[in-house]
């Protein structure tokens, strides 16, 4: 691959206006609009006596409900996350809120401010009664431990020198000319930039594999945003599989009163019987119980403990975090037993996995399974125990279906085993002689949506065609002749809101359907991808699929189904994103429902799935130093447990525009680009987002040229942190999902689309931008260990066609597949040992 940067040149030399437009016009392109009842209104820390009534109304029981009120599942799930906390007051000090305003006299204390060295035995000691706050802060009521607030200076020298003008320019803000410059491509992994914080806070603060921001220096003003014109956002993937995770059972969540911010290590302790919030600035008491680790077995030291030593953290919630019982663990499997199908060769593929990965599904003695087949008539299977061979039950009426026994079709894994290995067993076979050409996908997904909703669960479907029966069904809209249209790309969008409205209805009885399109023609995944979208499910995507005309395809299935079958899976959850006082998010981007103006809605959660949102500042952040974000993931485990997951990431606030470009994340800010580009391609055309993805390359460029830097404007200059900004906007050109002049199949470009609003920035990045080692040179420099055998490591190669060379064999890693690339005066050694053949002319072309 090889990119070239004349045309953003160009468009930065014409000195097109209001490039900023680019940006700004995407910034409202998410899934603000995929509110229920919610306005799409910009999110803002509450006034204390609002956060009050909110908690007072989450300390009972909502007897609101969005869906029927025949259903078992309770769906008032936005206050879940943010209620269930204890009054703990103490009944000798009730500290009112502190003012997030401070006098001019006094500069505001630094999160982490730790309180002074304590007297021995100080546990048996009664504390004084404190003292009522004054109009310029707290006064800490223990006169025998000074509370002494820094100085400006001394504030400045604990945050390890933030102004970045008064110190050596560093390496990030470097100049660099990338007309001139020919070792611009990077020879390393990119890591993610550092935030420029004291030792102790970047010790502490969150890894940028879960939780990441566009910006590593926060402006403090949205006017200093504006004139840096790049985007303000974070990057999460809260669910990640993680080696190492502090999981904490107390009685007592530690949280904010006011902000229901979980407590971390960014707060201030100003005493050992008080800390002070990070993010609304609230002095709250600490509990009784929190004066106890239970690592250390001691006493009196709450700043130790295992919530305030780490930025994540997994808390095994109490009955206050439910609304009923932890459901099992449900999956029901819809099968498309058309006729297309069974050419397709699919459920062969399917059933042999399941029967091998049958014992490896997530969850307990409870766990149950359920499996509907369809094509112009709906099959259901009675697996009850007891029953000799599975039965099956046919549904004709596609227009009203019904369950035909509801307490039979969804069974205990354990208890039916042996009958559920028997359909598995047969069913591949059973249609083998079908001539049923057509396909019933809506009235399937309306018997699996009254078949889970009193539980909730994951709802898997498999389907070969586009739907032609009952409700839900499609036409196709492709035009092949404008696969290769370089002007105008239709029907990005879905054509009937049947598959959003039944996926809402999914997500309200916590129930998320995942799909799975293993197609040969169109099958209009712009209209099926909302039954995911909307549900937070996840999509697979398999062109051409065929079991033996297609065995790459056949081969990604099964292991594409083995991570699927085994990995970590989270039902009923919800995640709610905190801020710093002064921050506000208006977008998020993602498969989820917006349920309230800033909890998701999330029926199922694994950790392959990544969001997106976006940040505007509201008001100056003049009186902090440092901001920070929390992400607070409520979820029930797969074995019953109803467990918090907690993220918080720790950033400066700087005040000068080299600054803000010093601490820029260049892959977070494409990433984030990417996602409002594709809301862009939908809600107006895919030209336009091309452009505005220009536009803000040239944008931030021009910004930078003009007040920052002082080299000659002709060249084209960029900070270093944002040398590689061009090259991976020319990169996502050549993506599925925005390219033009090159024939794509409407499929194909809507699936990319999909991958770019899901995908964690790790995966994204690497198909944006892949890896390519050259493999024919392997030496035991840097090899490492698997299983007793030594595993060479190539370097990596700057991605670019003049590191091709005839001699060489390289491999080009971009996340869903990998590329070798053998050349012509390649080594036959090497082409015996690694591909089998004696010699490159012998190598088929379509190995």
């Amino acid at each position: 691959m090889f990119f070239s940067l004349p045309h953003i040149h160009a468009w930065m030399e014409k000195g097109k206006p209001n490039l900023i437009d680019g940006i700004k016009g995407m910034q409202y392109g998410g899934y603000v609009n995929n509110q229920a009842s919610s306005p799409a209104t910009p999110l803002s820390s509450s006034t204390d006596d609002e956060e009050e009534d909110e908690e007072d109304e989450e300390a009972a029981v909502d007897s609101s409900s969005t869906t029927s009120s025949a259903s078992p599942v309770p769906n008032n799930y936005d206050n879940l996350e943010g209620g269930g906390y204890p009054d703990t007051r103490s009944t000798t000090s009730s500290p009112a809120p502190v003012s997030s305003v401070s006098q001019t006299s006094k500069p505001s204390k630094p999160f982490g401010y730790g309180y002074p060295t304590l007297q021995p035995g100080y546990q048996n000691v009664t504390p004084p009664p404190a003292m009522q706050p004054n109009n310029s802060g707290y006064n800490s009521g223990f006169p025998q431990y000074p509370q002494q607030y820094p100085t400006m200076n001394q504030l400045s020298a604990s945050l390890g020198g933030l102004g970045l003008q008064q110190a050596q320019q560093p390496e990030s803000l470097r100049p660099v000319n990338l007309t001139q410059d020919r070792n611009i491509l990077p020879i390393a992994p990119v890591p993610a930039p550092v935030p420029n914080l004291n030792a102790d806070l970047k010790k502490l603060n969150c890894s940028p594999d879960s939780f990441r921001c566009t910006l590593t220096n926060i402006p403090q003003t949205q006017a200093l945003l504006n004139k840096a014109k790049l985007p303000l956002g974070l990057l999460l993937h809260p669910f990640r599989d993680l080696t190492q995770l502090p999981v904490i059972t107390s009685s007592t969540i530690v949280r904010c009163r006011s902000c229901r911010t979980y407590i971390n290590p960014f707060v201030s302790f100003i005493d050992q019987r008080r800390w002070k919030c990070n993010l609304c600035y609230r002095v709250n008491d600490v509990p009784e119980e929190f004066m106890y680790n239970p690592l250390t077995r001691s006493y009196g030291e709450p700043h130790k403990r295992p919530e305030v030593q780490n930025s994540t953290v997994e808390f095994i919630a109490s009955s206050d975090y439910m609304l009923r019982p932890p459901q099992p663990a449900v999956y029901l499997f819809v099968f498309d037993v058309s006729h297309n199908a069974v050419e397709a060769g699919y459920l062969s593929i399917v059933c042999q996995s399941l029967l091998e990965n049958l014992d490896k599904l997530p969850g307990d003695s409870r766990t149950r399974i359920g499996f509907i087949t369809f094509d112009s008539t709906v099959q259901f299977y009675n697996l009850q125990e007891g029953l000799s061979q599975p039965q099956m039950l046919i549904v004709s009426e596609i227009d009203d279906v019904f369950l035909p026994t509801p307490d039979s079709l969804l069974v205990n894994l354990h208890e039916s085993k042996e009958l559920i290995k028997d359909l598995l067993n047969v069913l591949p076979n059973m249609f083998t002689n079908t001539r049923e050409t057509h396909s019933a996908l809506g009235p399937a997904l309306q018997a699996a949506y009254k078949l889970m909703s009193p539980t909730g669960g994951r709802v898997s479907v498999f389907q070969t065609q586009l739907p032609s029966l009952g409700v839900g069904r499609l036409q196709s809209r492709e035009d092949p002749n404008q696969r290769s249209s370089t002007k105008v790309v239709q029907h990005l969008g879905p054509a009937t809101d049947f598959y959003k409205k039944l996926a809402l209805d999914c997500s309200g009885q916590q129930t998320s359907v995942d799909l799975f399109l293993l197609s040969s023609q169109y099958s209009d995944l712009a209209s099926l991808a909302c039954m995911s979208k909307y549900s937070a499910g996840c999509i697979y995507y398999y062109p051409s699929f065929h079991h033996s005309l297609n065995p790459l395809q056949a081969e990604k299935l099964q292991k594409d189904l083995k991570r699927y079958l085994t990995r970590k899976i989270g039902f009923e959850a919800v995640m709610r994103i905190r801020c710093t006082k002064g921050l506000s998010i208006h977008t998020f981007h993602g498969n989820f429902f917006v349920r309230s103006t800033d909890l998701l809605s999330l029926a199922n959660v694994n950790p392959d799935a990544g969001f997106a949102v976006q940040m505007s500042i509201e008001e100056s952040l003049t009186d902090t130093s440092l901001v920070c974000f929390q992400t607070a993931l409520l979820y029930t485990s797969s074995k019953g447990e109803r467990r918090i997951r907690v993220h918080t990431l720790c950033l400066p606030v700087v005040t000068s525009l080299p600054d803000v470009y010093a601490g820029a994340d260049v892959q977070a800010i494409i990433c984030l680009l990417a996602n409002m580009a594709v809301d862009r391609s939908v809600s107006s055309s895919l030209s336009d987002a091309r452009d505005a993805l220009v536009n803000a390359v040239v944008d931030s460029l021009s910004a930078y040229t003009s007040t920052v830097s002082n080299l000659q404007p002709t060249a084209l200059i960029a900070p270093n942190s944002l040398r590689l900004f061009p090259l991976y906007v020319l990169a996502l050109f050549k993506q599925k999902a925005f390219r033009t002049g090159t024939s794509t199949r409407l499929d194909d470009r809507v699936y990319a689309m999909c991958l770019i609003k899901s995908q964690p920035l790790v995966h994204l990045m690497k198909m944006i931008h892949p890896n390519l080692y050259r493999i024919d040179r392997l030496t035991d420099e840097g090899a490492i260990h698997v299983s007793d055998r030594v595993v060479p490591q190539p370097l990596l190669q700057r991605l670019s066609a003049e590191k091709l060379t005839r001699e060489g064999a390289f491999l080009m890693d971009y996340g869903p597949a990998m590329y070798i690339w053998i050349g012509k005066t390649c080594d036959n050694n090497f082409i015996k040992d690694v591909l089998g053949y004696p010699n490159y002319s012998s190598v088929p072309q379509g190995l």
